[in-house]
């Protein structure tokens, strides 16, 4: 019911929006103003992918438009949370109640960029894909720049998906697969293709994450094997006043408590499907270890994956946990790509150590990992969260990236590659669209090749284009 009142206010909002429009509120880009843009994502949440995400965006559309021409914001959930990130950018609190916030603060900008990877999905949330419905259907209302960015659709409720085909369809949603384009085309909302916006970024040096694996007992010599376990199973997260009544009242759902009204899945099932998950994990690390010389950690590039991650750490007698919670996203994606093997069930886990080409393997509850295997090549690496035979999948998954490491990291290179190459062509579009929304905005002249349209990127970069390109 929650949801179907955050649905109904923010559709009203988009309504009010397009009226006052009309009636003369508000105002457009003029020449000579910087333009300004309000990048609306899930940030703040020490989820280190939506963040890495959003920071590459940022980065590749302000070197597209000049620093000098925009001024650009951000929402964030937690200031705390995303302190020193998003360098040149303000950043805006977004409130767990957000229609009210959303009326305010997207007129107060000339367009929005949505940044959320999800961002057309039912699986994990509702309230954050209305969210994200709301932010570019306020902007395109009032004739606005209302872009989506890197975007993937899969599965919405029925009201979800026809707030969707009334409220984008004069948006532009550049997706990240051809899955999600076609998905939305079937609503009527204009699309391009592109890709996940993470390919360009930059960790810490390398040397950080191997003195952080040295100082959890790592020997210096010996292959690292990282797993990025999730609890696929608390999902969606919907919004529920009576639960949060008893919660307060009387101290139930502490479990399933997200936060403010919103509450994950629950109940004996998940828990048991869970525990599955967690077990099958378990015992396929423990029999890899067995046969292999080989250091074990545990990453947590969610803060909520801790939780995942250490039953998984107990029943393997203590392995260490790396949480975004205690690492900021430059530190946590150098340890990645200073390990050797990777298992991961969060997709960013496998993409930003993918420009390391660390040989990885995907659990996957989604199509996101799965697109992501079958454009590599390795479907034979892809297992799913809930399979039956998830131990026997993993173990035969982990022997082959212990020995076709380097045949693996091929079929990587050429994928990170390829998809810098989609990701300047984003550029383009996005370029495009500000020409269109705004004519007179000054946009660079003369001939550019496809690397202007990517933020500066790093020599380890360049080395793969001239290895792979």
């Amino acid at each position: 019911m929650m949801d179907l009142v955050l649905e109904a206010w923010v559709s009203s909002s988009i309504e009010a929006a397009k009226l006052g429009w009309m009636m003369g509120k508000g105002k457009s880009w003029q020449p000579g103003e910087k333009l300004k843009l309000l990048f609306a994502g899930y940030n703040g949440t020490r989820n280190m992918g939506s963040d890495v995400r959003v920071s590459e965006m940022l980065r590749q559309t302000r070197h597209i438009l000049g620093a000098e021409n925009t001024a650009f914001s951000v929402m964030t959930q937690n200031f705390k949370f995303t302190e020193g990130y998003f360098e040149g950018t303000r950043q805006v609190h977004l409130p767990d109640i957000f229609p009210p916030f959303l009326s305010d603060e997207v007129p107060k900008h000339h367009g929005v960029v949505a940044c959320e990877g999800s961002m057309f999905k039912s699986k994990f949330a509702n309230a954050l894909t209305t969210m994200m419905i709301g932010s570019l259907g306020i902007a395109a209302a009032q004739n606005k720049l209302s872009v989506g960015y890197g975007a993937e659709a899969g599965h919405m409720d029925p009201l979800i998906a026809k707030m969707c085909a009334r409220y984008c369809q004069n948006s532009l949603v550049i997706t990240r697969n051809e899955e999600s384009r076609t998905l939305l085309r079937e609503l009527g909302v204009p699309t391009e293709l592109g890709t996940d916006t993470a390919w360009t970024f930059e960790p810490a040096p390398p040397e950080y994450g191997k003195t952080i694996l040295r100082k959890i007992g790592w020997d210096g010599s010996t292959p690292v094997l990282v797993v990025c376990p999730i609890n696929p199973f608390e999902w969606p997260v919907k919004a529920s006043v009576a639960k949060f009544a008893a919660r307060t009242l009387t101290g139930v759902y502490k479990e399933s408590h997200y936060r403010s009204v919103y509450f994950h899945n629950s109940g004996p099932a998940a828990e048991r499907a869970l525990g599955h998950y967690l077990t099958a994990i378990a015992n396929a690390l423990d029999a890899f270890r067995k046969q292999h010389k080989v250091f074990v950690v545990l990453a947590a590039t969610e803060r909520l994956d801790a939780r995942p991650a250490g039953r998984i750490s107990e029943k393997l007698g203590g392995v260490s946990v790396l949480s975004s919670e205690d690492y900021k996203m430059h530190e946590l994606v150098s340890i990645l790509r200073a390990c050797h093997m990777m298992v991961s069930s969060r997709y960013h886990g496998i993409v930003t150590s993918m420009p390391g080409l660390v040989p990885s393997a995907g659990i996957t509850m989604d199509e996101r990992i799965r697109n992501l295997m079958r454009e590599r090549g390795h479907e034979d690496l892809l297992m799913n969260v809930d399979d039956p035979d998830l131990e026997p999948k993993l173990t035969a998954a982990l022997e082959k990236l212990a020995t076709q490491g380097e045949a693996i990291s091929v079929g990587i290179g050429q994928t990170v590659v390829k998809n810098l190459k989609v990701m300047a062509r984003m550029g383009v579009y996005f370029e495009e669209e500000v020409q269109r929304r705004y004519p007179e905005f000054p946009t660079r002249k003369g001939e550019w090749s496809w690397e202007d349209y990517l933020p500066p990127i790093s020599k380890g970069l360049k080395q793969l284009i001239a290895a792979f390109g």
